[in-house]
């Protein structure tokens, strides 16, 4: 009898999602955290129907996540994501602009599952002797950096942050838009950090034209910490949204290297 692992029994494949990494993981993180205000302008036009703006902050997380995965062995990658501060019915959140990171499967299992805009980086992750580094690098250009001092301890923490992403299928046809409903997903990521230290130091921002948060400016950094714990994170679909609405944006996710883009007139 031969074996074809292509295709499960229904019971295997009840099983393995049951076992799925997506949801059951368990991540102990170490975590530089930074909120910094750009433009109002530039803010408020990033944000798709129906996000609401809400103050012009961008926050910025480095992370290197130790992933345990139910029956093997603890998994560890370094993560990179940039969120637009948004509101939606109420409840405060951050639009995910970019989610750079190491490691195919955890790429293809965030964006297939919670519509995550993930796309595989080089992630530096160097914390040492109270001074840190941090830098995303894709198609050889540092595009997004954080380095500086770890400072005072302001003991631990627990919350909640709310990030926003869509599900989308972009249309099998040449003439664009999108094959199915466009579901606008939240995801709950459950901090629980035993430690926080306040931290200070810069971010920079390098031209690419694979990932262009340098049009995305520096204007104040508003805070800056260092975290150790752990996070939960799970999602839901909110409601389904006319594929019109995510048009303009969906480029994000994919290396678009035109440079066309919408002129903001800011202050």
């Amino acid at each position: 009898m031969a074996r074809l692992r292509y295709v499960r029994n229904p019971q295997q494949a009840r099983a393995a999602q049951d076992k799925n990494p997506e949801f059951s993981m368990n991540n102990t993180v170490r975590s530089l955290r930074a909120l910094y205000r750009t433009d109002e302008a530039i803010a408020h036009a990033l944000l798709p129907r129906p996000l609401a703006p809400s103050a012009p902050n961008i926050f910025v997380q480095f992370a290197n996540v130790c992933m345990h995965i139910p029956n093997a062995e603890p998994v560890t990658i370094s993560a990179a994501t940039v969120g637009v501060e948004c509101v939606h019915e109420g409840v405060k959140g951050y639009y995910v602009l970019a989610m750079p990171m190491e490691g195919e499967f955890v790429v293809i299992g965030g964006r297939e599952t919670y519509g995550e805009p993930k796309k595989i980086a080089a992630v530096d992750f160097r914390v040492e002797n109270d001074e840190f580094h941090v830098a995303v690098t894709r198609h050889d250009i540092p595009f997004l950096q954080m380095k500086g001092r770890l400072g005072v301890s302001t003991g631990p923490a627990r919350f909640t942050e709310y990030l926003y992403c869509h599900k989308a299928l972009p249309s099998i046809q040449k003439n664009g838009g999108f094959d199915g409903d466009v579901f606008l997903t939240q995801l709950d990521w459950k901090r629980n950090y035993s430690n926080v230290r306040e931290a200070s130091g810069e971010i920079l921002l390098t031209e690419s034209p694979y990932d262009p948060l340098v049009d995305v400016p520096v204007r104040e950094i508003l805070s800056m910490q260092y975290a150790e714990g752990n996070t939960n994170t799970s999602g839901k679909i909110l409601r389904a949204i006319p594929g019109d609405w995510l048009a303009p944006f969906i480029h994000q996710r994919y290396d678009d290297v035109e440079t066309t883009g919408i002129d903001v007139k800011v202050a």
